[in-house]
């Protein structure tokens, strides 16, 4: 089979590989449609997580299932699956401790891209198929289908982590894809006011249909600043972190009130240490919480978030502003995605 690989730190290409063997728990699918991470820019562009060498790139995709092996359960040839980016092993110790998406190691729950091939590839494979793969719903656009593998997921944790009550203040720091399910997600929670920072128009116009009420820009000044003006110098009570760098912890704890709490999703791809303001952080004793988290995987989130989009409460489509049809469109996509022009927030490949 032909995939699309990381050959070396910055560089990519096709290359041939032997379609993956399927174990007795697994599954072998072919993807319908396969949409691009920053992540993606991270690994390969940045060195993120080390050099890889001739690794398929790529962790969100909907697919079609292929193979199932002699122990699965639910799951058959032919039927269409989403799939979520952190496939854990579900009978790890670590998943059973709450943390499924580090069975086996800090991480380890993210497979595709990291630790074994990922899905831009003619064929790929699933581990532990029945906790792991979920029923697309009829009807679903396979490119939507994509933004449930990640976005959706991640986005929501950041706002899980953060704990979002009813009528909170919250500040979602990057709107691109993940931040706008941050701000979606803050607002299906019960936030009462939802500010957002961000630059792009196309992204800023998707963040007020999933409920921005507020708009800043970080080239308008210090964030913390624009927010205590906004607040009249009361803070926020939550913070969603999905886009910066390791120095926007900074500006979230100064903008966050005592007994704030911040959630951290945003993939620090460069950088060597997070910066804390001491005073700010009530000198060690302000009571201000900080959470960062890989995404939950697996079945049942699958199952739940599709559903809110089944029920009509959860809109996909706004974040797929750039979708291409075949194979030979995926690189043209990954330097898009490397490349962020103004009109983009997710390029999708829908394989024909």
């Amino acid at each position: 089979m032909k995939g699309y690989a990381m050959l070396k730190i910055g560089e990519s290409g096709w290359i041939e590989k032997d379609t993956p063997a399927c174990g007795p728990l697994d599954a072998i699918v072919k993807p319908l449609a396969v949409a691009i991470c920053t992540s993606d820019v991270h690994t390969l562009w940045e060195g993120a997580i080390g050099d890889r060498h001739n690794m398929i790139l790529g962790h969100e995709a909907s697919a079609e299932v292929v193979e199932v092996g002699s122990e699965v359960k639910d799951f058959k040839p032919g039927d269409r699956v989403l799939i979520p980016a952190i496939t854990p092993d579900w009978n790890s110790l670590e998943a059973q401790a709450g943390y499924s998406m580090h069975s086996g190691g800090m991480l380890a729950g993210w497979k595709f891209s990291n630790f074994k091939d990922g899905v831009f590839s003619e064929y790929f494979h699933v581990n532990d198929a029945d906790g792991n793969l979920a029923l697309m719903p009829e009807g679903m656009d396979p490119a939507d289908a994509c933004i449930l593998s990640d976005m959706v997921p991640t986005g929501f944790h950041a706002v899980e982590l953060a704990d979002v009550q009813l009528g909170d203040t919250v500040l979602v720091i990057g709107i691109g894809p993940v931040g706008l399910m941050s701000v979606a997600g803050a607002a299906l929670r019960g936030a009462s006011r939802i500010i957002a920072v961000g630059t792009r128009p196309v992204c800023i116009e998707a963040a007020k249909g999933y409920g921005a009420t507020d708009f800043i820009s970080y080239k308008d000044g210090p964030i913390d600043e624009q927010v205590m003006e906004l607040t009249g110098g009361k803070g926020v009570d939550r913070v969603c972190i999905a886009g910066g760098t390791v120095e926007t912890f900074e500006p979230a704890v100064k903008a966050l009130k005592p007994g704030g709490k911040i959630g951290n999703v945003n993939y620090l791809g460069s950088g060597d240490y997070i910066n804390i303001p001491r005073v700010e952080w009530g000198v060690g004793m302000g009571h201000k919480d900080i959470r960062g988290g890989l995404m939950p995987g697996g079945r049942l989130r699958m199952e739940k978030l599709s559903s809110l989009v089944t029920a009509g409460r959860l809109d996909l489509h706004p974040e797929c502003t750039h979708v291409f049809h075949g194979w030979d469109h995926l690189e043209e996509a990954l330097f898009l995605m490397r490349d962020k022009p103004a009109d983009l927030i997710k390029p999708v490949v829908v394989i024909d």
